[in-house]
C-alpha cells in the first residue's frame, strides 16, 4: 500500500490506507473530521501504527498532551513490523510530544533529506519550528523554515500541501508576492486547504490590506466548517482585519459567536486568539472590552505558576493582567523567576521580562513596561508564533512609549512601520505624537488623515470616538 505522496504504508487494508490518507489529508489542510477518519483505519486494521499518530498529533493541537502520549504510544508499540520511514515519523511525533523539539527536528531532518515527499513530516517540522526556542530551539526560525522547504521545492512543487507550508515560510521571512502565488497554487489544487488561505490573509496583513484581506478571508470562510479548530484562529484573523477597518462591533461580534472561550472551548490551544484580540481592543480603544475577562482568565489558567511555551505564557499574562488576577500573574512571575534561576536562558532573556512587561503596563507603570519590554522585543521570533501574532506585544511596548511620553521612540517605531505597510491606526498613532510634542500643523493632518480611512467606522467605536476628540482639539 502507498500514501498519496507514493510513500509505502504498513497496512495491507485498503480501506485502512484510504482512511488514513484522508486523515492526514484533512490534518494537513486544517479542516474538520481527521480524527473520525483515523479511527475509521485503526477499526479495519486495528494493528495499523499510522492513524493512532494521527490522533496524536490532533491531540497535541487541541492541546491535551498526556492524551496524545497514550495515542503515539500505542502507535509505537505497533511499529515493530513497519517500515523504517514510518518508524521514524513516529518517533519524530514521539521526541515532539514529549518536548524533545531540537531531538525532533534533527531527526526531522534527516527523514526529509530521505523522504522529501513526507509532507507529513515537513508540517511537523513546521509547527517546531513555530513554537520558537522553547521546542525546536532555532532562533531564527523563519528563515531555517524557509531554508528546509527550499530544499524540498524541486521534489514537492506538485503538491498542495508542501506549497501551503512552502507560502507561509515565505511571508514571515517578507517575501510577499511568491508566498501569494503559492497559496494561491495551492489553493487552486485544493480549494479547502485552511494552509493556504491563511497565508494570503497574512500576505494581506503584511501589506495593510484590511479591505482585500477581509474581503478574501470572509468569502473563504463561507464554505469552511465551524466545526474546524482552525475556524477559530481564521476568525480572529478576520476581526483583526474588522478592526483594522474601525469595524468595532463587528470584531466584537466575531469574537462572541467565533472565538469567545465559552462558546467555543475553554483549551489553551485558541488562547492565543482570545486573549490577544481582547488585549488589541482595550489598547486600541483605552477601555475594557465589552466582553468578560475572566473566562479567558480561566483559559491561561495552566500558565499560573507552571512555565511553558513562551508564547503560550506570554498570552496567558494579558489574559491575567486584563483580568486583574494579581495571584496568576504573581504565581506566573514567580514561576518564571525559578526557571530562570536555573539556567533556562529562554525564560531569563524573553519570557520573565515580556510578562512582566505586561503586568507593569497593566498598572499603569509605562516607564517599567518600556524598561522591561525593549530588549525582548529585539528577538521576539524566539518567542515562536507569527508576526501577526507577536504584534499584539509590538503594540503594547508602541503604547507603553506614548503613555510613558516617550515619544522620539514611539516615532521611530511608527515611521518603520508605516515604512512597511499602510496603517490607519498608526497613522492615528502618529497623530498622537505629533499632538503631544507640539507639531499642531502636521498632527492635524495626519489626524485627518486617519478620520478619512476610517470614514466608514462604527459610530460607536471608542477608538474613533478618540481620534475625533484629539483631532477636535486641535481645530
Amino acid at each position: 500500500m502507498q500514501d498519496r505522496f507514493g510513500l509505502p504504508i504498513s497496512t495491507k487494508s485498503t480501506v485502512a490506507a484510504e482512511a488514513c490518507t484522508e486523515g492526514i489529508d484533512l490534518l494537513l489542510s486544517q479542516n474538520f473530521g481527521p480524527e473520525e477518519k483515523f479511527q475509521q483505519a485503526i477499526d479495519a486494521d486495528e494493528g495499523f501504527a499510522l492513524p493512532h499518530a494521527g490522533l496524536a498529533w490532533v491531540s497535541m493541537m487541541r492541546g491535551v498532551a498526556s492524551e496524545a502520549k497514550e495515542n503515539v504510544g500505542r502507535a509505537q508499540a505497533l511499529a515493530s513490523d513497519m517500515s523504517d520511514r514510518e518508524k521514524r515519523q513516529i518517533e519524530a511525533l514521539s521526541l515532539w510530544i514529549n518536548n524533545k523539539g531540537p531531538q525532533s527536528l534533527a531527526l526531522l531532518r534527516e527523514h526529509l533529506n530521505d523522504y522529501p515527499r513526507d509532507t507529513f513530516m515537513l508540517r511537523l517540522a513546521q509547527r517546531l519550528f513555530i513554537q520558537g526556542c522553547h521546542s525546536a530551539g532555532v532562533p531564527n526560525f523563519p528563515e531555517e523554515l524557509f531554508a528546509l522547504c527550499q530544499s524540498l521545492e524541486k521534489h514537492c512543487s506538485d503538491d498542495w500541501a508542501f506549497l501551503g507550508s512552502y507560502a507561509f515560510a515565505h511571508h514571515e521571512t517578507g517575501r510577499l508576492e511568491e508566498a501569494y502565488r503559492l497559496a494561491q497554487k495551492s489553493l487552486e489544487m485544493r480549494p479547502t486547504n485552511a494552509v493556504a488561505s491563511h497565508s494570503i490573509t497574512h500576505v494581506f496583513f503584511e501589506q495593510g490590506d484590511a479591505v482585500s484581506g477581509g474581503d478574501f478571508l470572509s468569502n473563504w470562510l463561507e464554505g469552511f466548517d465551524k466545526r474546524a479548530a482552525y475556524h477559530v484562529h481564521l476568525s480572529w484573523h478576520l476581526a483583526l482585519f474588522e478592526l483594522a477597518m474601525g469595524g468595532y462591533q463587528k470584531a466584537l461580534d466575531r469574537y462572541e459567536t467565533y472565538i469567545r472561550p465559552s462558546v467555543i472551548a475553554k483549551s489553551a490551544a485558541s488562547l492565543a486568539d482570545s486573549a490577544s484580540l481582547l488585549w488589541r481592543l482595550q489598547l486600541y480603544c483605552g477601555t475594557p472590552p465589552p466582553k468578560p475577562w475572566d473566562e479567558v482568565r480561566d483559559q491561561a489558567m495552566p500558565a499560573a505558576g507552571n512555565p511553558g511555551p513562551p508564547f503560550r505564557d506570554a498570552h496567558a499574562a494579558l489574559a491575567f493582567a486584563a483580568a486583574g488576577d494579581q495571584d496568576a500573574l504573581g504565581k506566573a512571575i514567580d514561576g518564571l523567576r525559578t526557571i530562570a534561576d536555573q539556567g533556562n536562558v529562554l525564560a531569563k532573556e524573553m519570557t520573565l521580562p515580556l510578562v512582566q512587561g505586561i503586568a507593569a503596563f497593566a498598572e499603569g507603570n509605562y516607564g517599567a513596561a518600556v524598561t522591561l519590554m525593549e530588549p525582548p522585543m529585539q528577538q521576539l521570533e524566539r518567542i515562536g508564533g507569527s508576526h501577526a501574532q507577536r504584534e499584539v506585544f509590538e503594540d503594547t511596548l508602541l503604547e507603553a512609549y506614548l503613555r510613558a511620553e516617550q515619544f522620539d521612540k514611539a516615532e521611530t517605531m511608527l515611521r518603520e512601520r508605516l515604512g512597511r505597510r499602510a496603517s490607519i491606526r498608526d497613522t492615528f498613532w502618529m497623530g498622537r505624537v505629533q499632538a503631544s510634542t507640539g507639531e499642531t500643523g502636521p498632527a492635524r493632518s495626519t489626524l485627518q488623515d486617519a478620520i478619512d480611512g476610517w470614514s466608514g467606522a462604527d459610530d460607536t467605536s471608542p477608538e474613533l470616538a478618540n481620534l475625533t476628540s484629539l483631532a477636535g482639539t486641535l481645530s
